[in-house]
Order: structure tokens, then C-alpha cells, then sequence
């Protein structure tokens, strides 16, 4: 009787699996593997709510695991390690496991390679609907802007996904550990599991995305980004989903989801990028511990700015317009370094994921693949063209909710200060004058934003 290891990573669920799928077609049983490695924590990304919401991943999958006649098998420490050790113990022919984007994954991958040579089998187009490298422009290894990019992968062909097995055949008698819950910093984090997602993808409709993704007090995104994160859900199922919804909405979604395979393509072929600069514009950041602490705590006097970050510390979340916002703010109108804005975002995100985290940041800061580099999103037009009425302020800055309307924007005009709000942390009508001076730049429209 043959046996194969799958090896979960950051695909924890049971539809359209390529990894799960190709174990049960190669073998008689399948040993479904999780792996706990200190190393995540070491590199200082096991925050409290990615591990939490972890947690409550892995016992879903472990019980659909459980209902197709299988388990889930949890092993601590190193990944490549624990995971050639199991396929030794069991005379596993094969092991199997989704390809990676980030210098992790390519780690491990190269460590897991050493040690189970050709048993070792690695399925691209698992954490992406097209695989990095499945399209490159003539003469270059990965697109770096991403309209072009984006003609190119809708010409990419895409696989058919793949049914969630009915039944397994796992061994019996096989030993792990418990999986280990964790206490979130933040309230209110979405049900984990691949079951959880499923149903907020149904229960979501796009018909009203294209108008509404970017209305802050809307609320109209997915809010499945910690479930593509985690690979509760596929994100090549999803296009063909939304495909078949269709219409305006399902397209811009869809586009958001290129988005996130463009991000994931270039940390692929650029993994430093992660912590350095993809394109160096020989930035000299200014250090200045009393604006990032005002910045991380949401006191920074700009209410739209501050709404977003007390909506990031108290939820783990982050609406996708106030991300480019507080960014814009940090990197471009204080001028701060952009890796002490990411780190912080990937503390508190439960979506935090490096390709997306690190490479919006860049974007954000001009030293990424913003074929406008110096672009700065003013706040107080931002606030008056995606809150107009000031309601999502309003929600997360409670202090200002008597300032009625878009004045709400503007607290240093109201005739009586509110009491506990601080001042701007910089004169309004100077964001981005840092960046200007830094850079040599005297252009008005460089304020004005997108």
C-alpha cells in the first residue's frame, strides 16, 4: 500500500487543492501535515491575531478532514525537518506541498528538496489564480507595472478548479500535537475555516463592488482577505466564481485579484523586496519616535488617518482605501520610513501577507512599482471624496462625532475644539512638503492626490 504526505502551508482547505488532490491521486493514504515552526516567530510574523485566527483554521480543516475519513497531523518545529522525518517514519513516496512566494517558502522549499529529493513533489497555482512566472514580458523575468501585467494575465490560461475530496484513507495510530489556540489583540476577528469563507463568499454580492470598494462608510469590500491569506479559499476558484457572476462588480473584483497575483509575482522574482527597496530612489528617512507613536496610536490629528488606524488596532482589519491613506500619510507627508509603517500593519493585520503587505507599501512610498512614484494622497480630499458624510470617522474617532457633515474632516476649524483630540500632528495644508524637500520636488499637483 503506497502513502503520501501533503504538507499545508498556507492552503488550508480541501477545495481546489492541488497539493491534497495530486496526494490522494499518487497513493493508497494520505498523511495531512501542519507544521508549527518557531522560525515564523523568530522572523516576527506569528502576531496574536494571524495566530489566533490560525488556530481555528487548522481545527476546521481538521475536522473536514475528519468527515472524509482522514485528520490532521500537527508536528512542531522545523518545517523541512519534522516533514522529511514523517516521510522516513512512514515510507511516504511522495510529499507534496504548495509552491511559495516569499524567501520562506523558497527556503523551505530548497531544505524540504535536500532532504526528500525527487519524492519531494511542489504544485504551483495553489496561493495564486496564475502561477509567478506563468506570464513574463520578452526578456525580463517578472512584469513590473501592472497594466501590462494585467493584459497578459487575462490572455493566461487557468485550471479548472479542483473538487474537494469526498473521502481518505489516513493511517491510523499517528501521533502529533494539539493545535495551540492564541488570544487575538484585536475584537471581533471573522470565523476562521475554509467553511467560514465559503459562506461569506456566498453570502457577498459584487454587484455593488465597483461603485462601493472605495466608500469607507460603505463598507462594501469582500472581506476575504484573511481567508486568501490563509488559503481558506483559492484564489483561482474565486475568479471563476466571480467569472460567472459577472457583471461590473465581479470584474473589479477580479481586477483586485490580479492585483494580488501582480504583487505575488514580483516577490517571486524579487524576494528582497520584502525589506529593501525594489527601486531605490535613495530616500533619507527622517527618525522621529513621537510621530510614528502618534501615527501607530491614531493621533495624528487627521481624522480620516486616525480612523483607520484605531480601525486596524481594534479589528485586525483595515479598509483597503484608509491602507493606501494612513500609509500615504506616514511615508509621504511625514517621511518616515515605509518598512516601520509595514511592520506595524503586519503586527496587527490578520491578513498580513508579505506580498501584498510589503509590495503596497512600496507603492505607496515611491520606491516600488507606482509608475508615479512621487504621488501623495491628501487626506482632507481623500476624506471629502471617499467619507463624504464623515460616517467612518465618525465610527472609529468617537471623540468628533457631534462635528456634523465633512466638517468632521476639519476639527482645528470647529469653534470649540473637541475635548481629548489632538491637534494636527503637521500643518493641514502641508502634506507632503517633506517629501518634496527630500526629493527637490516643487510641483502643487503632487499634492492634490489621485
Amino acid at each position: 500500500m503506497t502513502l503520501a504526505v501533503v504538507l499545508f502551508t498556507q492552503d488550508l482547505r480541501m477545495h481546489d487543492n492541488p497539493a491534497l488532490h495530486a496526494a490522494r491521486t499518487a497513493a493508497d493514504q494520505v498523511v495531512p501535515l501542519f507544521v508549527t515552526d518557531p522560525a515564523i516567530a523568530a522572523a516576527g510574523f506569528d502576531a496574536p491575531n494571524r495566530r489566533a485566527f490560525l488556530a481555528g483554521c487548522l481545527t476546521d480543516l481538521d475536522a473536514s478532514l475528519r468527515r472524509a475519513g482522514g485528520r490532521l497531523l500537527v508536528r512542531e518545529g522545523d518545517t523541512a525537518e519534522q516533514t522529511a522525518r514523517l516521510a522516513a517514519e512512514l515510507g511516504a513516496r511522495s510529499v507534496h506541498v504548495a509552491a511559495g512566494v516569499s524567501a520562506y517558502a523558497r527556503r523551505r522549499e530548497q531544505r524540504l528538496r535536500r532532504a526528500l529529493g525527487e519524492r519531494l513533489r511542489v504544485h504551483e497555482g495553489s496561493l495564486t489564480a496564475v502561477p509567478p512566472g506563468a506570464v513574463t514580458p520578452a526578456g525580463r523575468d517578472h512584469y513590473a507595472v501592472f497594466t501590462p501585467y494585467h493584459r497578459a494575465w487575462q490572455q493566461a490560461g487557468r485550471r479548472t478548479p479542483l473538487p474537494a475530496p469526498h473521502t481518505l484513507n489516513t493511517p491510523k495510530g499517528l501521533h502529533g500535537k494539539a493545535v495551540e489556540t492564541a488570544k487575538p489583540t484585536a475584537r471581533g476577528l471573522p470565523e476562521p475555516g475554509e467553511r467560514a469563507a465559503r459562506r461569506a463568499w456566498q453570502h457577498w454580492h459584487t454587484a455593488q463592488y465597483a461603485q462601493l470598494h472605495d466608500d469607507l462608510a460603505a463598507d462594501g469590500t469582500s472581506h476575504l482577505s484573511p481567508y486568501l491569506h490563509f488559503g481558506c479559499l483559492s484564489a483561482n476558484e474565486l475568479v471563476h466564481l466571480a467569472e460567472r457572476r459577472g457583471g461590473a462588480g465581479a470584474e473589479a473584483f477580479v481586477r483586485q485579484l490580479v492585483w494580488r497575483d501582480f504583487h505575488h509575482q514580483v516577490l517571486a522574482a524579487r524576494p528582497a523586496a520584502a525589506h529593501a527597496d525594489y527601486r531605490t530612489r535613495h530616500d533619507s528617512w527622517r527618525t522621529d519616535e513621537a510621530e510614528l507613536t502618534a501615527w501607530r496610536q491614531g493621533r495624528t490629528g487627521f481624522p480620516i488617518i486616525d480612523a483607520g488606524m484605531r480601525q486596524l488596532a481594534e479589528t485586525g482589519w483595515m479598509h483597503n482605501r484608509a491602507r493606501l491613506l494612513t500609509a500615504s500619510f506616514l511615508a509621504k507627508s511625514l517621511y518616515l520610513d515605509w518598512r516601520l509603517g509595514a511592520r506595524h500593519f503586519l503586527h496587527h493585520l490578520v491578513d498580513g501577507d508579505v506580498a501584498n503587505n510589503q509590495l503596497n507599501w512600496q507603492w505607496v512610498a515611491g520606491t516600488g512599482t507606482d509608475t508615479r512614484p512621487n504621488r501623495v494622497l491628501n487626506p482632507l480630499a481623500q476624506a471629502d471624496r471617499y467619507d463624504p458624510e464623515g460616517a467612518y470617522v465618525r465610527r472609529w474617532v468617537p471623540e468628533l462625532a457631534e462635528l456634523p457633515g465633512r466638517s468632521i474632516h476639519r476639527p482645528w476649524q470647529a469653534r470649540h475644539r473637541p475635548v481629548g483630540y489632538p491637534a494636527p500632528l503637521i500643518a493641514p495644508g502641508s502634506t507632503g512638503h517633506r517629501l518634496r524637500e527630500a526629493r527637490g520636488l516643487a510641483k502643487e499637483a503632487d499634492l492634490k492626490g489621485n
